[in-house]
Order: structure tokens, then C-alpha cells, then sequence
């Protein structure tokens, strides 16, 4: 190439980049002004109930019914912003909780998750004494509505079938064996078009009151009231944001209390899309600045990779069934951790084998990977979608956890070449070990059933982080990137893991 072309190629280049920095940075002020837009006219303070963590939505001078709202499992209070946001918007009181062992909880779950007498009821104890706080802070006297996801809803059903207290209850993507045709009294279902057997769920909780009943029907039987309703073209989380699911539980409510509302609905999923999305746009334009230290790597041949790929697959989940460290008051995290050590150490040790050159470390990359991934990212999520910030005993995990990730992401960084490497190596190293995974649930399924449940927060990390994690690499370095991305794994890990502990 001449150097006249070389010029105008570099200048182009250079244009491009600034100009998806600009789009970005206008993507991500439009998408802060929108989401602060969605708390306009509403108080947010927060407060304990005992050791729960609770936070408080009202417009000022608020004197609607006390509505109680609980996530799911693996989830935080954040993530049922949307539905808290528009409840309070319409004149209600909202009260969002962390469950124990979630969110900013110090307390860890307890109890046997098995039977409904062991976790079941300590979650049912503590959404009534969040209840019992919210009219002690309120002063209402009328009854409480219950709002659920997930797992949450076999909570909220049950605390409705053992408090009067309690009005009416609305379940996203409900399943509850509590559930039945008498009770409880005051019950909407909202299920997202793509949960087809919560659908039947819901379908089948209309039809024990009424045979032939469907979703979109309104049953009634004496003092029994129920709706089931299904929010187009989302799944089990993007239901947390669809405006049909916020507005039929505004409507469900003001029918249930005798108001009229005009919601303003926090229409907040795209805007946390966006504003998510773009953070990770302006890290591509950014990474441009990161001095060179490394030259390009060579990928591996095609033995080299599905040996360094399948081996570690194979013997992690046969290695690590077999040690049980018992040190974290984390669901299924010690297995993880161990499972990942040994997968990053044999998959090392493989490419030292191989003569693969582990190359220079890039500090600046490594610090701005982290300061990115955390600070920008994961503080965006933490704010708007979900908790990020470790507390207490989650500082601990975090360190033991990176024990194994990173071993686990720089040899997985060195095995891709920095994302160098060709699309369908990066998806066989990537599809290997969601493979060991797998046939680590097979091989112990009661002990490691969790994992089934931890594995989008990979898939996600893999997608978002990788993404990044990459553009630093092809600037500073595979040690700099699986470095940062192992200590972002940790973190990510560390905050989105349950507290569990076998005691009480």
C-alpha cells in the first residue's frame, strides 16, 4: 500500500472512530435524561426493615395503598424498578425489597431450599415483616397489595394465603403450587409471550375457577377475582419491562382499590439497552488511544485448539466433583471457582506445551479494561438494571472467586489469540467449556442444579465483557485482557451469586 493510501486509510479510520465516540457518548446522555426522566416527581429513599435493605418509591405528599414488590431469585430490587417507578407514578406507595442472600442483603438464605417449611418460609416471614414496616412507616390501614417475579411468587402467593393483611397479588411469570381455585381472592398473572409453560401456568390457575377460561379472560366466583394477561415478544426478563405488563398491574390495582389512574409508565428497558450498549460502543472507540505493545498472534492449528479446548473440558468436571472446599456462603460458587481453576490451569498448561508465547503484559489495558468494565458498565447496571456493588461477605467471594477466573480468562484470552482468532475457534473454546458445565449438572445434578441458573450470567459476560476484554487485547495484550476479564468474572460473579448458608 502506498503511503499516500496508507495515510487516507489511517485518516478514515480515525473519522469513524470519532464519530461512533459522538454517537455513543449522545446515545448514552439521551438514555441518562430518559431514565432520571422516569423518577421525575417521585421520592426514591431507602431504608432497613431489620437487616433487609428496602427502598421507598412515592410522589411527595403520596397517600395511596402500600404496595410491596419482590424480585426472583438471582435478581435484585433494581431490577423491579419499571414496575415500582409506574406503581408510584400512579399515586401508590412502593416498598422494593432485597430478599435475603440477594442484592445488598447481608443476611444469606437459609434453610432447606427443598421444602416450603424450610427457604420458602423464611422469604415468606420476611416479605410480611416488610409489609408490617411499610404500614408502620405509612400509617395505612387498608390492605396490602403483594407484586412478584419468579421465584417470588410462590413467596407472595403464600404470604397471601397466611396473612389477611394482604389485597391484591400480581405474579410475573408466576408458578406457585399454592395457587388454587379459591385462593388467593385478588390475583393477575402477567407472563411473557415466550414462557410457554409459565403460560400454561397461568392458563391452568384461570381454568380452576372457571373451565374454558384463557389468557386475556377476567374470572369472577363470589369474592374471587382473576385475570391472566400475556406481554408480547419478551421473555423471562424482558417482561420486567414491557409497557402491556406495567400497564395491566396499574389498572389491576386501581380496580382492586377503587381509583383512576393515568400511569406514567417507566418505560425504562430500551433506554437501559441503549444506555448499556453504547458504554460498550465508546470502549471500542476509546481502545484506539491504548499505546501498542503487542504485535499480532498467530492462532492456534486446528489440533492445537480442540486439544487445549477439549482436554480441560473433560477433566474439569471429572476433577473438580471430586473436591469440596466448603468455604463460601455462596450457592454452588465453591464448585465454580474450583471448576474454573482446574480448567484454566490444565488449558495453560496445555499451551505452554504447545509453545504458545504468553507475550508482555499491557498495565494501561488492564487498568482501563477495569475501570471501564466496572466503573462505567457495572455502574450503569448497578443504578438502573442490577446490583453491582459487592457489600460485606461479597468482597470475600469476589477474592476467592478470582482464584479461578483469571487462570480460567487469560487462558482462554491466550486460546483465542486475544480475539484474534477465527469466529469458530473463539465459538469451540467457548462452546467447550459451557460443555464441561454441562456435564458437571450431569454428573452431580441435586448439588450443582444452580449452575443451570448462573449460566446466562456467563453467556452474558462472554457477549458484553468479551467484547471489550478484545479490543484491548489487539492493543495491549492477551495477559492484559484475560487478566482484567478474570477479575471482572469475579465481580460480576461475586455480586450475582445468592448468600446461602446451611445454617438456621
Amino acid at each position: 500500500m502506498r503511503a499516500g493510501d496508507a495515510a487516507f486509510s489511517a485518516l478514515r479510520k480515525a473519522v469513524f472512530r470519532a464519530l461512533i465516540f459522538c454517537v455513543a457518548l449522545a446515545c448514552i446522555l439521551l438514555s441518562l435524561v430518559r431514565l432520571e426522566g422516569a423518577r421525575s416527581g417521585v421520592e426514591i429513599s431507602e431504608a432497613f426493615a431489620g437487616t433487609t435493605p428496602v427502598r421507598i418509591y412515592a410522589q411527595p405528599e403520596a397517600d395511596g395503598p402500600v404496595v410491596v414488590v419482590a424480585h426472583g431469585f438471582a435478581g435484585s430490587l433494581q431490577l423491579m424498578e419499571a414496575y415500582a417507578l409506574s406503581i408510584a407514578q400512579s399515586g401508590y406507595r412502593v416498598f422494593s425489597f432485597d430478599f435475603e442472600g440477594h442484592g445488598r442483603n447481608p443476611v444469606p438464605m437459609s434453610g432447606d431450599v427443598n421444602k416450603i417449611e424450610g427457604t420458602t418460609q423464611r422469604l415468606i416471614d420476611e416479605t410480611r415483616r416488610v409489609m408490617t414496616f411499610a404500614i408502620a412507616e405509612t400509617g395505612w390501614d387498608g390492605s396490602v397489595a403483594l407484586l412478584g417475579h419468579s421465584m417470588a411468587t410462590d413467596v407472595i402467593a403464600r404470604a397471601a394465603l397466611a396473612d389477611a393483611r394482604v389485597g391484591p397479588v400480581i405474579g410475573i411469570s408466576m408458578f406457585s403450587q399454592a395457587v388454587t381455585g379459591q385462593a388467593p381472592t385478588d390475583l393477575l398473572m402477567i407472563t411473557g409471550d415466550w414462557e410457554p409453560m409459565l403460560r400454561d401456568a397461568a392458563v391452568d390457575a384461570m381454568q380452576a375457577v372457571e373451565p374454558g377460561a384463557g389468557e386475556g379472560d377476567t374470572v369472577e366466583a363470589g369474592d374471587l377475582i382473576r385475570r391472566a394477561v400475556v406481554a408480547p415478544n419478551v421473555e423471562h426478563v424482558g417482561v420486567l419491562y414491557s409497557p402491556t405488563g406495567l400497564r395491566e398491574a396499574v389498572a389491576w390495582l386501581d380496580r382492586s382499590y377503587g381509583r383512576s389512574s393515568e400511569p406514567k409508565l417507566a418505560m425504562t428497558g430500551g433506554w437501559i439497552a441503549l444506555l448499556l450498549g453504547a458504554i460498550v460502543a465508546m470502549a471500542w472507540a476509546l481502545a484506539a488511544f491504548l499505546p501498542q505493545v503487542v504485535g499480532r498472534r498467530v492462532p492456534l492449528e486446528t489440533r492445537q485448539l480442540l486439544i487445549a479446548s477439549g482436554v480441560p473440558a473433560v477433566i474439569a468436571p471429572l476433577t473438580a466433583m471430586w473436591i469440596d472446599i466448603g468455604a463460601l456462603p455462596v450457592l454452588v460458587a465453591d464448585y465454580l471457582m474450583v471448576h474454573l481453576l482446574i480448567y484454566g490451569v490444565v488449558q495453560l498448561a496445555i499451551l505452554r506445551y504447545f509453545n504458545v508465547p504468553f507475550g508482555r503484559m499491557g498495565w494501561i489495558g488492564l487498568i482501563a479494561l477495569l475501570v471501564w468494565g466496572i466503573g462505567a458498565f457495572g455502574m450503569g447496571l448497578d443504578r438502573y438494571a442490577a446490583n453491582f456493588t459487592p457489600n460485606g461477605t461479597r468482597w470475600l467471594i469476589v477474592a476467592v472467586l478470582a482464584l479461578g477466573t483469571v487462570p480460567f480468562m487469560v487462558a482462554d484470552a491466550l486460546t483465542t489469540a486475544g480475539g484474534r482468532a477465527p469466529f469458530w475457534h473463539r465459538l469451540v473454546a467457548r462452546a467447550a467449556f459451557f460443555l464441561s458445565l454441562a456435564a458437571a449438572v450431569a454428573l452431580d445434578f441435586e448439588g450443582l442444579f444452580f449452575l443451570i441458573i448462573i449460566l446466562p450470567v456467563i453467556l452474558l459476560f462472554f457477549i458484553v465483557y468479551g467484547l471489550m476484554g478484545r479490543w484491548v487485547a489487539q492493543h495491549q495484550g492477551a495477559l492484559a485482557a484475560g487478566l482484567g476479564l478474570g477479575l471482572i468474572l469475579a465481580w460480576s460473579l461475586g455480586v450475582t451469586f445468592p448468600l446461602f448458608s446451611a445454617a438456621g
